[in-house]
């Protein structure tokens, strides 16, 4: 945990016990407040540790850690004599909470919220053998239906994301054009048949940035901090982090491109591969900081940044280093996404912020917040980047030598810079959607109520 980013970190007096494995497992609470919002923290005091591993994700009972995880936080809400108007989940960790509120909890008292559940993947799902849904005291055998919990391609399997999608108010994903997307058999993984028979209830709302945290006029990490209206600062942060890479500065006018991603096939691997060779052919440098949990690509980007080790235009940081990261979002003139799906994306909206044009596939959120420069089709106020349609290099191509080609236009260029850093993409819009849905279930749950 990060200690330092609580006020007020103290253990309540009464522990929560909660049942698992058909036993009592007692769970320490701890209530701090962090940015200004009282949370809770459950330590669960059972004998596998399952949240003493030194990772979040990936441990071959996360299945068992994180539906025990869902069932103390209900008992938590109960013992303390909670009534939310909305309990929100998130992802296939918390899914287990849909199922468990109306089959255990709301039948205990815990009946006066509505379950409003948001999936920022749909890749990942948390299936298991039907049979380890009893360790919470889920109903194997009532939930391991097809129109319930039963996986849609395993029959001897729950699917966690699915339960939560059957058994939630509100369902929601993280861009409307995803969740266009996984309402087909491409993009649904195998999920998209429960999408469309639940489509009333589903709907997708595009995510935002933290604009305080992610701001050029105050960001501590850059050398300078600069904002739309002083663009000095930005060309003064990308010959500082030329000379922290050692790269050429020979040229003020040669682009840099940035991209900054974990190295996955969703990110669209082989497409930043070519970008980084199309960027040196065309003239430019080229900035890659991420890396990769799937061995064969960590190698193939170990063996590129290798390649170009001491090059004057070329550098690979193969690690996760979030200064680095924020210079160079600062520091780059265009920013390079060529996802392959993409269901929101941040680092495109968190470039824009620090004047850095977007280059982006049109998928998920990329669809949604890049809109082309070229597109007669846009209003001129909302075009703010380069996109292409297609997963090839063909159609990255032609929007890289587009993006140069314009760059070479300075005024043009400039124009383009400060547009972007002037668009909002805050929480607002995001946050005032999400308090309508809210107020529209809970207002017919309470009409649904009186009538009977």
């Amino acid at each position: 945990m990060q200690y330092d980013r609580i006020r007020d970190l103290r253990a309540l007096d009464a522990t929560v016990n909660s049942y698992f494995d058909g036993k009592l497992f007692q769970n320490k609470v701890w209530t701090g407040t962090v940015e200004g919002l009282p949370v809770y923290f459950i330590e669960p005091h059972h004998p596998s540790k399952f949240f003493w591993r030194g990772q979040y994700y990936g441990e071959q009972d996360d299945f068992k850690r994180f539906s025990f995880f869902s069932c103390a936080a209900l008992e938590l809400l109960l013992q303390a004599g909670k009534k939310p108007d909305i309990i929100h989940c998130h992802d296939w960790q918390t899914a287990f909470v849909a199922p468990l509120y109306w089959d255990l909890y709301a039948p205990r008292g815990l009946n006066s919220a509505r379950i409003c559940f948001t999936c920022h993947n749909f890749e990942y799902q948390g299936t298991a053998p039907a049979s380890e849904l009893a360790s919470c005291g889920l109903d194997a055998y009532q939930l391991n239906r097809p129109d319930r919990m039963q996986d849609n391609s395993a029959h001897d399997r729950v699917n966690p994301l699915k339960g939560a999608i059957v058994f939630s108010n509100i369902v929601t994903t993280v861009s409307p054009t995803y969740a266009q997307e996984v309402r087909t058999a491409e993009g649904g993984r195998g999920i998209h048949s429960t999408l469309n028979f639940y489509s009333k209830k589903f709907l997708g709302i595009l995510n935002g940035i933290d604009t305080e945290s992610w701001n050029p006029s105050t960001d501590m990490f850059l050398k300078v901090q600069y904002s739309a209206n002083d663009l000095q600062g930005k060309e003064e942060n990308k010959d500082s982090m030329r000379r922290l890479l050692g790269l050429s500065s020979a040229d003020d006018r040669t682009p840099l491109v940035g991209c900054i991603t974990r190295l996955v096939p969703q990110k669209g691997v082989h497409l930043i591969r070519h970008a980084i060779y199309r960027t040196l052919e065309m003239g430019g440098q080229f900035v890659l900081l991420g890396s990769s949990p799937v061995p064969h690509i960590q190698r193939e980007f170990e063996g590129i940044a290798n390649q170009f080790q001491n090059h004057e235009h070329i550098r690979l940081i193969l690690k996760y280093d979030e200064s680095l990261s924020r210079y160079i979002y600062a520091a780059s003139d265009m920013f390079i996404t060529p996802s392959i799906f993409e269901p929101c994306g941040l680092t495109q909206m968190i470039a824009m912020r620090y004047g850095s044009v977007p280059i982006v596939r049109k998928t998920g959120g990329l669809n949604d917040s890049v809109f082309d420069v070229d597109d007669d089709t846009i209003p001129n106020r909302y075009r703010n980047g380069f996109t292409f349609t297609t997963a090839d290099e063909q159609g990255l191509n032609s929007a890289m030598e587009r993006a140069f080609s314009l760059y070479k236009t300075d005024e043009s260029w400039q124009q383009l810079v400060r547009k972007v850093m002037n668009i909002d993409f805050g929480w607002e819009s995001s946050a005032s959607q999400y308090e309508e849905l809210y107020v529209q279930s809970v207002a017919r749950a309470r009409a649904a109520g009186s009538r009977t």
